[in-house]
C-alpha cells in the first residue's frame, strides 16, 4: 500500500493529484473498464514522485509499476472530466479507420519512385509494391510538396500541388489510386507560408478546397501544435472524415477534434513508458518519428510498447536517411499484429508494464474479445532466449508466439510460461485465447507470421546512397579554336574550390571526400563552407544570360516546343515576348529548355564550377548576374531525388520565415540545391541560364 505523488502537465497547466492506492493492478488479469477511485480515504503511504510529460516515464523500480499505472488512470478520469471529454469525434463510422492507421510514409512528391520521369506518371503501385517489400506496407501517405522548394519564386504552398503533373487532378487520380490500395491521402500545411504570393482567401479556406480536389483523407499540420478552431469544421463541410495531424505535441484538449499527432524526438525510458495522449484517448493515433536516426529501435519499442504507429521518412526533403535492415524487420513483424488486434490496441484493456521473467525485456498486456496479448521489447544489445513471461493459466486456452507462429507454454503449477527467443533490442509477442476466440483464420494467420519471420535480417548498419553527378553534356568533337561573341575566354586551371551553401534538411553534395561533416539535422540554416579540389579545362562563357529575345529567335529558327508545355515561358502572353523585356534574362524554362537552346547554338550549360570561377575570378566587371538564379550543368541523383546546383541568386526574397530558400542577389561562390521534379514545377519566374564552350588548348588539364 502506498501514497502516490503525481505531477500531470496538461496544456499550460500543472496539476498536482495525490493518490493513495493499494497497489499494483493485477498485471494478468481480465481486462476491465477504468474505475474512478477514491481519492482520500486510505491511509498515508510512502510518497513517490511522477512527472508526467508527453511520454510518461516508467518507474525503474518494479515495485512501483502497480501505483504508478494506479495514478495514470486516475488522472485520465479528472481530465476527462474537466474537460467533458465524451470521446464523440472517435466513435463516428467516418473515423473508424483511424486506430488502425499504423504505418504512415512521409512521401516526397519528387521521389523518383513515386513519378517516372521518363514515362510522364505517377507510379502508385511501384511505390506501394516497396513499400510492402521493405517495411510491411503502408496506412498512409503524406504527399509532400512545397519545402526545400518553395521560396526560389513567389508560388505559395498551394501552388505546389497545382503546379504538380496533372495538376489538382493528377493528383486526385493518385489519392484514388492510394486509396483503392488501401492507403490514406494526407496533403500538408505550411503555416509559415506567409511571404509568397497570397490567395485572397484564408488559408482554411484554401485548405478545404485543396481536400476536396484531392480527396484527401487528412492534412498534416506542419510546425503545429494544432490547427486553427474553425478548420475541423471546415473541412467537416466539404468531405466527411477528414483528419487532423499535428506535429508538435498535441494539447490534451485538442484531442477531442484531432484523431493523430505525432510522437516526435519523444525520449523513452529505459522502462518503457507511456504515450499521455494515446492513454487518455486509445483510438487517437501516435506516429513515432525521429528522422535523422539510423537506429529505429527506440521509436519501434515506443510505438510497440503503446499501440502505437510508426513514420517511415526515407527521403527527408532531398536527402536520403534510409532504414537498416533490421529496423525494416522489425517494423514488417510488427504490422500484421497490429492489424488484425486493432480494437485491442485501441481498447481499454491496456496494461503498461506487466512483469516479465528477465531483466531488460518489458512488457505490455492488451486484453478484450476473450484474448490476451502481450508485446514486449528487449532493451539490451544481447540476445535473450527462455521464458519471457509467466501468466496465469486459463482453462481452454492455448498459447503462441506471434512472431514465429508456434505454440508455446510450459505449465507452472497455476501459471503458463511463455517461451521466445529475442534479438538484440527486438521484439516479441504472445497471444493466449480459445480456438473460437482467436478466430477461424487464426492458423493461416500463424503461417503468414512464420513465413515473415523466416526473412527477417539483422544487419543495423545504414549504407548511404552517393548522388552521381550527370556527364556533362559536350558541344562538339573537337573544342572550339575560337571564341563566340558575347562571350569570354577562360584559361584551365587546377585550383582549390571554396563553396559555401546555407545547411538545409534538402543535404548537399553528399560527394564522398568532399561533402563537410555538417549534419542536415545540426547547424541547420547556417552558412556552411565546403573546399574542393577543382581541374577545369579552357572554355569561354557567356558574360550575360540568355535573353527573351535570343531565346525567341531561338524558337523561331529550331521550331523546338517542350513535349511538356506547363508554365513555359508562362510570361510571355501568347507566345510573344513582352515589350520592353526583349533583353531581359528568359525565365520559365526548365533544365532541358536551357539545354535545347545550348545545342542549337552549339553550346552547353556551364558547370557550377566555370560559372563560379568566371565570375569570381576570371570574368572580369562584364560578367553580370544576380537578377536571375542560373541552370548549370551540375545536375545528381542518388535514384530517389534529381536535384541542380543554382548560382547566381535573384531579384526576388521570400520574407518572413527560415524555411524559405534563399533569395536576393548572392555572392558568386554560393550555390543552392534545387529539388527537380516535373517541367510544370521545375520551370520558375527567377531561373534563368547561360551557355559556355570547350576551348582547344592541348596543355590544359581536364576537368
Amino acid at each position: 500500500m502506498k501514497m502516490l505523488k503525481v505531477a500531470f502537465r496538461g496544456g499550460a497547466s500543472l496539476w498536482l493529484v495525490v493518490l493513495l492506492v493499494a497497489g499494483g493492478l493485477a498485471a494478468s488479469g481480465r481486462a476491465q473498464e477504468p474505475v474512478r477511485r477514491d481519492e482520500g480515504n486510505l491511509p498515508g503511504r510512502t510518497a513517490v514522485v511522477v512527472e508526467v510529460k508527453p511520454l510518461v516515464a516508467g518507474p525503474s523500480d518494479a515495485s512501483q509499476w502497480g501505483a504508478w499505472r494506479e495514478g495514470l488512470d486516475a488522472e485520465r478520469w479528472r481530465v476527462r472530466e474537466r474537460l467533458g471529454y465524451d470521446g464523440e469525434a472517435y466513435r463516428r463510422e467516418e473515423y473508424a479507420w483511424v486506430p488502425g492507421c499504423y504505418s504512415c510514409c512521409f512521401a516526397m512528391l519528387y521521389d523518383q519512385r513515386l513519378y517516372d520521369r521518363a514515362k510522364r506518371c505517377y507510379t502508385a503501385d511501384r511505390f506501394l509494391d516497396e513499400g510492402i517489400r521493405e517495411f510491411g506496407g503502408y496506412d498512409a501517405v503524406v504527399l509532400w510538396q512545397a519545402y526545400p522548394r518553395i521560396g526560389f519564386d513567389d508560388r505559395n504552398q498551394f501552388d505546389f500541388y497545382r503546379d504538380m503533373p496533372g495538376g489538382l487532378a493528377g493528383l486526385r487520380e493518385l489519392s484514388r489510386a492510394f486509396r483503392q490500395r488501401g492507403v490514406r491521402v494526407f496533403i500538408d500545411y505550411n503555416p509559415w507560408d506567409t511571404g509568397t504570393r497570397r490567395e485572397g482567401r484564408s488559408d482554411v479556406e484554401m485548405l478545404a478546397e485543396m481536400v476536396e480536389a484531392i480527396e484527401a483523407d487528412g492534412i498534416f499540420l506542419d510546425t503545429l501544435h494544432e490547427g486553427m478552431q474553425e478548420l475541423r469544421a471546415r473541412l467537416d463541410a466539404v468531405r466527411p472524415g477528414v483528419v487532423l495531424e499535428s506535429e508538435l505535441t498535441l494539447p490534451v484538449e485538442r484531442i477531442r477534434d484531432h484523431h493523430m499527432s505525432w510522437a516526435q524526438w519523444f525520449q523513452d525510458s529505459e522502462a518503457p513508458g507511456v504515450l499521455w495522449n494515446k492513454f487518455f484517448e486509445r483510438r487517437h493515433m501516435m506516429h513515432q518519428i525521429q528522422r535523422w536516426n539510423a537506429d529505429h529501435t527506440p521509436e519501434l519499442h515506443t510505438a510497440w510498447m503503446n499501440g502505437s504507429g510508426m513514420l517511415v521518412w526515407e527521403n527527408v526533403f532531398g536527402s536520403w536517411v534510409p532504414w537498416s535492415p533490421r529496423d525494416r524487420s522489425i517494423l514488417r513483424s510488427m504490422l500484421p499484429i497490429q492489424r488484425r488486434y486493432v480494437r485491442l490496441f485501441s481498447g481499454e484493456g491496456w496494461t503498461p508494464l506487466a512483469p516479465t521473467e528477465v531483466a531488460g525485456v518489458y512488457a505490455s498486456l492488451w486484453q478484450g474479445d476473450g484474448v490476451r496479448l502481450w508485446t514486449l521489447v528487449n532493451r539490451s544489445e544481447r540476445r535473450i532466449e527462455g521464458a519471457l513471461l509467466k501468466v496465469p493459466r486459463v482453462p481452454g486456452e492455448r498459447y503462441f508466439n506471434l512472431l514465429d507462429g508456434r505454440e508455446v507454454g510450459r505449465i507452472d503449477g497455476a501459471d503458463v510460461l511463455l517461451d521466445a527467443e529475442v534479438r538484440p533490442r527486438g521484439i516479441a509477442a504472445f497471444v493466449a485465447g480459445t480456438k473460437e476466440a482467436l478466430g477461424a483464420d487464426f492458423d493461416e494467420f500463424l503461417k503468414a507470421q512464420t513465413a515473415l519471420d523466416v526473412t527477417a535480417e539483422w544487419d543495423a548498419t545504414t549504407p548511404m546512397v552517393e548522388g552521381q553527378l550527370q556527364p556533362v553534356e559536350r558541344t562538339r568533337e573537337h573544342a572550339r579554336d575560337e571564341i563566340p561573341a558575347g562571350m569570354v575566354a577562360i584559361e584551365g586551371k587546377h585550383l582549390r574550390m571554396t563553396t559555401r551553401y546555407r545547411n538545409r534538411e534538402s543535404g548537399f553534395y553528399r560527394i564522398p571526400g568532399q561533402e563537410p561533416s555538417a549534419h542536415p539535422s545540426r547547424d541547420l540554416h547556417k552558412i556552411i563552407s565546403v573546399e574542393r579540389e577543382v581541374r577545369l579545362r579552357s572554355y569561354a562563357i557567356d558574360l550575360a544570360p540568355v535573353t527573351n529575345r535570343q531565346y525567341a529567335e531561338f524558337l523561331r529558327r529550331s521550331g523546338y516546343r517542350p513535349v511538356e508545355p506547363r508554365n513555359f515561358l508562362k510570361h510571355w502572353p501568347d507566345g510573344h515576348v513582352p515589350e520592353g523585356l526583349e533583353d531581359e534574362p528568359v525565365v520559365y524554362v526548365d533544365l532541358e529548355d536551357a539545354r535545347a537552346y545550348a545545342r542549337w547554338a552549339g553550346k552547353r550549360l556551364p558547370t557550377e564550377e566555370q560559372w563560379q570561377y568566371a565570375a569570381r575570378d576570371a570574368g572580369g566587371p562584364g560578367f553580370a548576374w544576380g537578377t536571375t538564379w542560373e541552370w548549370t550543368e551540375s545536375e545528381r541523383s542518388d535514384g530517389r531525388t534529381r536535384f541542380c546546383i543554382l548560382k547566381g541568386g535573384s531579384s526576388y526574397k521570400a520574407e518572413g520565415s527560415h524555411w524559405y530558400a534563399d533569395g536576393g542577389s548572392q555572392e558568386a561562390d554560393f550555390a543552392a540545391k534545387f529539388l527537380l521534379m516535373w517541367p510544370g514545377l521545375d520551370r520558375c519566374a527567377t531561373i534563368g541560364f547561360r551557355c559556355a564552350v570547350d576551348l582547344a588548348d592541348p596543355t590544359a588539364p581536364v576537368e
